[in-house]
């Protein structure tokens, strides 16, 4: 009796390990640093935008959503192909999370994310799919291909247009701000191709920074982001704000710094960082200073 008992109690230990250990997996399947500045950059929006507390709730699960699935149907992709270059840091091939629970993840996220957006308005809800769908079209076949940056500059454009038409009445977003999104999510392709270059190269993946290369990869990163902080600055009514001038000077210290950083080979991913760090503080400053529409 002791002794099942033992072994009632470890299999019970066994269970909750192997839950922890494929939640954890799952998360670090989701891209985390990418979704959980996405997700915040929504937020900070629709608070500058005038949202009230629901629509604060919708619009971030909604987005958060969309994240989860495309950074899962990212990995479930490209299990074999990172198994293949001994990607250890992939929750797949090192074990941590099931390929096919990993597919049930993602069916479950892209199926969320049109059933939340009804919270939102109907231009707002139709948006968001246009993001999820364009964003699903780069995991799948886009990546390999010259076109490779088209769904993030349409996926990120589309993400301020959400935002603006989820309020009462779906006002009409002001042209400056998707298209600042859209060179953001530019500059975020080229930034976030950069620490996988050579492990991509080696599968048969030759999107437009794999051709382009990294240094010039790097620097299409830095160029579209200081564009896009441009555009944030010089695009709404009116002479900039000391919150445009702020973020106009954090982008070009910080990029700068990102481009040099990340030239080292054993630090590859800091210019992506300093495209997240740039593009979350250039939101914040702009809805400081009240200039979202």
């Amino acid at each position: 009796m002791a002794r099942l008992a033992d072994n009632g109690q470890t299999s019970r230990v066994s269970r909750q390990l192997w839950n922890r250990r494929t939640l954890g997996g799952l998360i670090r399947a989701s891209h985390p640093e990418p979704a959980a500045a996405v997700t915040a950059v929504a937020v900070l929006l629709a608070a500058g935008a005038g949202h009230r507390p629901g629509g604060l709730l919708g619009v971030g699960t909604t987005v958060l959503a969309s994240q989860l699935a495309v950074g899962w149907s990212n990995d479930w992709l490209d299990a074999d192909r990172d198994a293949l270059v001994g990607r250890r840091d992939k929750p797949v091939p090192a074990g941590l999370v099931d390929r096919r629970r990993l597919g049930g993840a993602t069916l479950v996220a892209i199926a969320a994310t049109p059933i939340l957006a009804l919270s939102l308005t109907p231009l707002a809800a139709l948006c968001s799919v246009v993001a999820l769908g364009s964003a699903l079209l780069y995991n799948w076949p886009l990546k390999s291909t010259p076109f490779s940056v088209l769904p993030y500059a349409v996926s990120f454009g589309a993400l301020p247009a959400c935002v603006v038409l989820a309020l009462p009445g779906s006002p009409t977003p002001p042209a400056w701000l998707p298209a600042a999104g859209a060179l953001l999510g530019a500059g975020a392709h080229f930034a976030n191709a950069l620490p996988d270059l050579a492990d991509d190269a080696r599968t048969g993946i030759h999107g437009l920074p794999h051709r382009l290369g990294p240094t010039r990869s790097r620097l299409a990163a830095g160029a579209l982001l200081l564009a896009a902080t441009a555009v944030l600055v010089f695009g709404p009514p009116g002479p900039p704000s000391w919150a445009g001038w702020a973020a106009t000077a954090i982008a070009v210290v910080v990029l700068p710094a990102g481009w040099y950083v990340g030239a080292d080979a054993r630090r590859p991913v800091a210019t992506f960082r300093a495209v997240m760090l740039v593009a979350v503080l250039d939101v914040v400053l702009l809805v400081l200073a009240g200039r979202l529409t």
